[in-house]
């Protein structure tokens, strides 16, 4: 995760300067883009990954949806959150709420802002008296936070555009099309051999049974081949 060691605001204008994996970045934050309300809608367990969940988020006036794998923890906390389980001693993301609230501190909402090289961002929007922050955190410990705040979820318009997937989205295939594989044949390899309306298929396919672990991967390799085709 990026680590933030500067931000500077200019009324809903952030600039974040962040340290991650050697290298310094910056990115703008505007508070009044174009966002997505987003809703939960599943949490799903990964066979494909060992140890690893799929957080399915919604969009709560459309069918698209933003699918995001998570660790175990971070989705036991959710599912514990979204049930309102107290545990016998508090959580991380607990502790986290109760020292918010010791000190006056309220979470307005979650964004999550980027999606980059397959790794999605998020930051924490809070307020404390008169004065707002942002922090930067990953999106499964902002979502986490969010269910025990009951503060609102959303999305960036261009993060949604590039990372979500149409559920209702059938493609029109040509019958001159090449044949595509079986999804018991997709292999990584396989994959790779494949055009971009193959993919699209195979991904419609992952939609229609739910599996969107397998529909995240395909998201993310047809991304990179629509890249690599706009660079050539």
């Amino acid at each position: 995760m990026s680590k933030p060691i500067f931000s500077w605001r200019f009324q809903d204008l952030y600039l974040i300067l962040a340290f991650e994996e050697g290298k310094f970045f910056s990115f703008l934050i505007c508070l009044k883009m174009n966002k997505i309300a987003l809703e939960i809608k599943g949490l799903l367990y990964s066979e494909s990954q060992s140890g690893a969940y799929v957080l399915v988020l919604g969009d709560k006036h459309s069918t698209r949806r933003l699918p995001i794998v998570i660790g175990n923890n971070e989705a036991q906390s959710i599912a514990l959150g979204l049930e309102d389980n107290q545990p016998s001693r508090p959580l991380t993301h607990d502790l986290f709420k109760k020292m918010a609230e010791n000190f006056g501190i309220e979470l307005l909402e979650v964004v999550i802002t980027r999606f980059r090289e397959g790794v999605f961002y998020a930051v924490l929007v809070c307020k404390q008296g008169e004065e707002l922050s942002m922090i930067d955190s990953r999106p499964s410990d902002a979502i986490a936070l969010a269910v025990r705040f009951g503060c609102p979820m959303s999305v960036y318009e261009n993060v949604m555009e590039e990372a979500g997937i149409e559920m209702d989205e059938v493609k029109d295939m040509e019958e001159t099309q090449e044949p595509t594989l079986e999804p018991e044949e997709t292999t990584e390899d396989a994959l790779d051999s494949l055009t971009v309306e193959q993919l699209q298929q195979l991904l419609q396919m992952a939609i229609d049974e739910e599996d969107y672990k397998k529909a995240a991967e395909l998201r993310d390799l047809i991304n990179s081949k629509s890249t690599e085709a706009t660079e050539l």
